[in-house]
């Protein structure tokens, strides 16, 4: 396990990302139609806007002013207003289901990567993809040791691949990432033509 997240390159939002893990769970939930490293940067421009990243502030917030805050230059997301929206639920059901406690979700009642994964599943903005992602960071570079986590996380769970977020530990690892996903776009294009 890293001490450190090296995920978005500007320390104080990686620090952000280490230190909070519902920063960590909403940067996994904006990763979609933006590069991956403007995605994680969202918590930090959260932390700065509301001075929390907390779920239950988060979740405290009236939802129409979060989501001006999201939409508020540089805004946290490309689409600001649904996004902002997802953050939200996102924080209500961590607070609704575990208290408020993001870190339960792979903590509480000592879950294997089966019951992690379908948690995560059942999370608002959380399909299969975006869920075995994130169980292969925390498995990665977050000490997760529950049993079966690899199995859970699928592809993305091997070791010595250049897949997802979950593999980015440094630049070099992020530009590796990008070119494995430039090159299944290209395929996934060509098997379309």
């Amino acid at each position: 396990m890293s001490d450190t997240l090296h995920l978005v390159g500007e320390a104080e939002a990686d620090r952000i990302l280490t230190e909070h893990p519902f920063a960590l769970l909403t940067g996994m939930l904006l990763d979609q139609q933006i590069p991956m490293e403007v995605a994680f940067d969202g918590p930090r421009k959260i932390l700065e806007r509301l001075g929390s990243v907390d779920p239950a502030a988060i979740a405290q917030t009236d939802p129409e002013e979060f989501v001006a805050l999201c939409a508020t230059p540089p805004s946290v997301h490309r689409f600001p207003k649904s996004m902002g929206q997802r953050v939200h639920d996102l924080a209500t059901a961590v607070v609704q289901d575990y208290d408020g406690d993001s870190a339960a979700i792979w903590t509480q009642g000592e879950p294997d990567g089966k019951e992690i994964l379908k948690r995560l599943k059942a999370l608002p903005g959380y399909g299969d993809q975006k869920a075995r992602i994130f169980l292969a960071l925390l498995g990665k570079q977050r000490g997760l040791t529950a049993d079966g986590w690899r199995e859970a996380a699928g592809d993305y769970g091997r070791d010595g691949v250049h897949m997802s977020i979950a593999d980015v530990t440094s630049a070099d690892s992020l530009q590796q990432v990008r070119a494995y996903k430039k090159e299944k776009k290209a395929a996934a294009k060509a098997a379309r033509a």
